[in-house]
């Protein structure tokens, strides 16, 4: 249980984390007694752990609510134009500590919880993962919105509120077991149901064309969507914006007309299909699968969020106090399109205008292309999506017509320009013939956009130059770079408190909302203190980390080895395979000279795989199956022990990073579009081993190349390579040590009871590994060499620590959101706080009044 302040650590205490009044926390301790009692309808006697988080996140959540009413109060006030950030994907992970972080609350919430003789970690420990994402585009999504709400801009998040999230992770037997993640069985106390907002969209059904007419969608099925809202508080300035994500009903007359024979048990029953599109998040990353559900999903989002956008822009202040026209559209409405998920939009935004708001199609394509922009985030072939023309038929009849229309007008256009250039005009159009008809998403994206941006420098550079080439040549202007960041709020204030107040004590606590300000860190690099205190809050956070794996994982964990981390899905591009076969190189070492002084790590490597992805799945049991025999062998003892974590999530996430020595970020050059995690652990005091890809480009130019552990083939090498071909085998005859370690695998050693287990993973590695581990093997095994060199001399491996803490302050989401609102959607942020619910409502239209004069 936690122990109470003392009177010079409560003076010590610093403000990022709020004030402990006497009356705050009274009145959260009244908060707290009176939603366990009325809310919950329990006493003290019968309560059980979850019914106390559920008392204390309402009455957190009480706090937001007048915030939250006042923000959407100044926003109709102040008519800004609004940005609408549409995604497939919000990897929110839990709400409870970062909310009392963002209020200022958490150190009154400690103390109260304190006093009502309660733990305030088993709380937070009861609370589901949010997890309606599978990776980084997820969790993207979610730092944004707590930048946009930090930087007072009037954003929203729109998605589907999966009832099921992204699977949980069990490992049996070495093998990853997928169970369902029914994250909402006990209720979330963060969202609003808003039933009187629920909305029709429409599926299947055809055309009807009459001459001099425009065609009209009739006998559709009509899903319903149910809009439920969460409140996305600002860190400290009063803004709580919104996510509403949507929930899928079917209407009361569902399938009933269709049974007049009186089979009504069964249509009921069958209300479910329509039902079925908001069950279950498609748990694929960097993976195209083109199912219908999954189409439907896309369109359902889409349809229902654009109606509601559409009818604020027509209930905004303005539009009722003046005629409504759609010329201004663009200039009071941004919606930015996170991956080609959200694609739809595009010819959805043309269909409301044409068919039912009446406007000519050139005027309305000017809008539509004024109005989006889009975010590309791979380039790998097998991500992009590419929808089959006969499923677009059947389910949404007029969208295809629609885009047929775009890509006619399209084509023209290349073709004037181009007029001999067959091949140009086949290669940049929305259909593709080749295998089958298809719909090129990415394409439609790229044409009804005015900004389409890559998320790391070098990502951005090969969208321009290889994957949409012909595009980024006839309108260059019209491609960005926008570089990926992080929220410090949940990446460096709530994860790793201790190193968030060592670092207020040493600048000031102005850096949680201007990370560049860690650039003053530079000046204590040399600094003995400093560089101790430093060194102590990871060791505090190893021996914290290494408490929880021992409970978990029942394994001895040493806490002065170094933590070496691999974090992040299961995906041959990330090469889990290479640091497993650098484990097998160390272990070898160790076997073949035990008394020869080695230093000690811990491995760790976690993360989930795809179900219907053998590879990977292969890849987390040779993984699991090389722990095994690690981990048991007396020889190593405590010098080298692998991790599999199972069940990898946001909120494991914030256990592991502050406890990290080394973060692996090693995909092969010109596959990781940019990274997330790499900034996470930067920031959290650990240094990076890596390739030059995605944006380890960019954490070398800030921290300088030499404090990075940099190795492997750059993307020129990477492509040279290409062109030669890749010879597998002549790396395996020349290696003495990857041949070793791969005749291992081969031959049964890490899974004697079936020696021909892992022949699929060799046979990949020989005859058709895109991502040429071999070829990057021996720089990896020299650069870890480095690695164990920096780490023997702990004050040298803590300076250059400090160095990337203090190089990090570019990778915040915050840096990123004031790049996208300034340079793509056409709004400023502002350090405007909106008056607090306790003052009265002319401060708010003052306030309002200041930011349309800005």
């Amino acid at each position: 249980m936690a122990t109470p302040l003392t009177d010079q650590e409560k003076r010590k205490q610093i403000s990022i984390r709020g004030i402990v009044g006497v009356e705050n926390v009274a009145e959260l301790k009244k908060g707290f007694n009176r939603h366990l009692h009325f809310t919950l309808v329990k006493d003290r006697n019968v309560a059980t752990p979850r019914d106390y988080y559920f008392a204390l996140a309402h009455t957190v959540r009480d706090h937001l609510v007048g915030r939250w009413i006042r923000t959407q109060q100044f926003y109709y006030e102040a008519d800004p134009k609004r940005v609408y950030y549409l995604s497939l994907e919000f990897y929110m992970g839990r709400a409870l500590q970062n909310t009392m972080i963002n209020l200022g609350l958490q150190n009154a919430c400690d103390e109260a919880i304190y006093q009502l003789g309660l733990d305030m970690e088993d709380l937070e420990e009861m609370e589901e993962d949010a997890g309606l994402g599978n990776g980084g585009l997820g969790r993207l999504a979610a730092c944004f919105l707590d930048s946009m709400a930090t930087l007072g801009l009037a954003a929203y998040g729109y998605g589907i509120r999966y009832e099921y999230g992204i699977f949980n992770q069990k490992i049996k037997d070495g093998w990853q077991v997928e169970e369902a993640d029914d994250w909402l069985r006990y209720g979330n106390p963060w969202e609003k149901a808003r039933p009187e907002f629920m909305l029709p969209v429409h599926f299947y059904g055809r055309v009807e064309e009459e001459d001099g007419k425009e065609p009209k969608w009739v006998d559709t099925q009509v899903v319903l969507a149910m809009p439920y809202d969460t409140p996305i508080p600002g860190y400290m300035n009063n803004t709580v914006n919104t996510m509403r994500l949507w929930s899928a009903r079917a209407p009361n007359d569902f399938n009933l007309r269709d049974f007049n024979v009186g089979d009504y048990i069964q249509a009921v029953l069958d209300r479910n299909l329509a039902e079925n599109i908001s069950r279950v998040l498609y748990p694929n990353d960097n993976f195209f699968e083109g199912k219908e559900l999954r189409l439907k999903q896309e369109y359902f989002v889409v349809a229902a969020t654009l109606q509601d956008v559409i009818r604020r822009f027509k209930t905004s202040k303005r539009n009722c106090s003046g005629p409504m026209s759609f010329d201004s559209f663009p200039d009071k409405v941004a919606i930015q399109l996170n991956d080609t998920h959200p694609a739809m939009a595009i010819p959805e935004l043309m269909r409301i205008f044409v068919d039912i708001e009446k406007l000519d199609w050139d005027t309305a394509w000017n809008i539509t292309k004024q109005t989006f922009a889009y975010t590309n985030h791979t380039v790998l072939p097998e991500a992009l999506e590419r929808w089959p023309v006969e499923l677009m038929e059947k389910l949404l009849p007029r969208h295809l017509q629609i885009i047929y229309r775009i890509n006619q007008i399209h084509l023209d256009h290349i073709a004037s320009l181009f007029p001999d250039d067959m091949d140009r005009i086949r290669k940049m159009s929305l259909i593709e013939e080749e295998g089958g008809k298809r719909i090129n998403m990415a394409h439609l994206c790229i044409v009804g956009s005015h900004k389409v941006n890559g998320v790391a420098e070098i990502h951005s550079d090969i969208i321009k130059r290889d994957v949409f080439r012909d595009f980024s040549e006839l309108e260059p202007e019209k491609f960005q770079n926008k570089t990926n960041g992080i929220t410090p709020r949940r990446w460096l204030l709530l994860c790793n408190p201790g190193l968030a107040d060592l670092i207020a004590e040493a600048i000031g606590e102005e850096y949680v909302k201007d990370l560049t300000q860690l650039q003053k860190l530079n000046d204590l690099v040399d600094v003995d203190p400093f560089i101790r205190d430093v060194a102590k809050v990871k060791q505090d956070n190893k021996l914290k980390f290494a408490q929880y794996l021992e409970t978990v994982y029942k394994v001895d964990i040493n806490p002065a080895s170094m933590f070496d981390v691999h974090v992040k899905r299961i995906h041959e591009y990330k090469r889990q395979l290479l640091n497993c076969l650098h484990v097998i190189t160390m272990y070898n070492r160790i076997k073949r000279s035990p008394i020869k002084p080695f230093v000690p790590r811990t491995v760790i490597i976690g993360g989930k795989a795809a179900p219907g992805y053998h590879m990977a799945k292969m890849i987390i049991k040779l993984i699991t199956s090389v722990a095994d025999v690690v981990n048991n062998d007396p020889v190593i003892g405590r010098k080298l022990k692998v991790i599999y974590l199972e069940n990898y999530r946001v909120s494991l996430a914030e256990k592991v990073i502050p406890a990290t020595d080394l973060s692996e970020q090693i995909s092969t050059a010109g596959t990781e579009a940019s990274g997330t995690g790499n900034m996470k652990f930067m920031l959290n005091g650990a240094l990076t081993i890596g390739t030059m890809d995605g944006a380890n480009v960019e954490m070398a130019e800030e921290a300088g190349e030499e404090n990075l552990f940099i190795f492997g083939m750059r993307v020129e090498d990477v492509a040279e390579m290409d062109k030669e071909g890749y010879d597998a085998l002549q790396y395996y005859e020349s290696l003495p040590e990857l041949k070793q370690a791969i005749n291992q695998i081969k031959s049964g050693y890490f899974s004697p009871k079936q020696p021909e287990m892992f022949n699929d993973i060799i046979n990949m590695l020989f005859h058709h590994d895109r991502f040429k581990v071999f070829a990057d093997y021996e720089s990896y095994v020299k650069c870890q060499e480095r690695v164990s060199a920096l780490y023997k001399d702990q004050r040298e491996w803590t300076r250059v620590v400090i160095k990337n803490i203090a190089a990090s302050g570019k990778f915040s989401s915050d840096r990123t959101i004031k790049e996208y609102a300034t340079e793509i959607w056409g709004v400023e942020p502002t350090d405007l706080k909106i008056p607090p619910p306790s003052e009265p409502r002319e401060a708010l239209e003052e306030t309002a009044r200041a930011l349309r004069k800005s």
